[in-house]
């Protein structure tokens, strides 16, 4: 069982940095926008009422946000390790680092499920993860496949 819960966070970490490097490169998608798209898609495949988006979703996107700030320190830590005078010390303290960082995020994504539990039922919370990592999957499948009708006469 743990080790299915640790697959799924690395799963979830995964996709939100695939998602944040997205939003990064997308000028078509504001930041808005991208949760606006990803709010419907949970509401509905979570099938949330009203009063469960109502609570879920500020809390929801205070995690990304913080997750999103956590990778970004990880991120500009790990291209330390571009320079080439870097140190073995320094290596390590590299590595140790973007591990803590996701430790970190792990840490705040159970802390964020206990608060979803004040409101939400463990299926409907296990029906957003499912439908968050459904989301990212889609997402990407989108963005790798040739739009249509583009370069196509």
């Amino acid at each position: 069982m743990c080790k299915m819960k640790n697959k799924i966070c690395v799963l979830v970490l995964f996709v939100m940095a695939c998602v944040v490097g997205v939003q990064a490169q997308s000028p078509c998608l504001s930041k808005e926008e991208f949760r606006q798209l990803q709010q419907k898609f949970i509401t509905e495949r979570a099938q949330l009422n009203s009063e469960e988006a109502r609570q879920f979703f500020p809390l929801y996107f205070e995690l990304q946000d913080k997750k999103h700030e956590c990778n970004r320190i990880a991120w500009q830590k790990q291209r330390k390790g571009k320079n080439e005078n870097t140190t073995e010390e320094e290596y390590a303290q590299i590595v140790e680092d973007v591990i803590q960082a996701r430790i970190d995020v792990d840490r705040m994504e159970l802390e964020y499920v206990r608060k979803y539990k004040r409101f939400l039922s463990s299926e409907k919370i296990y029906l957003i993860q499912k439908a968050e990592m459904r989301f990212h999957r889609e997402l990407l499948k989108d963005m790798r496949s040739p739009k249509k009708g583009k370069g196509k006469k």
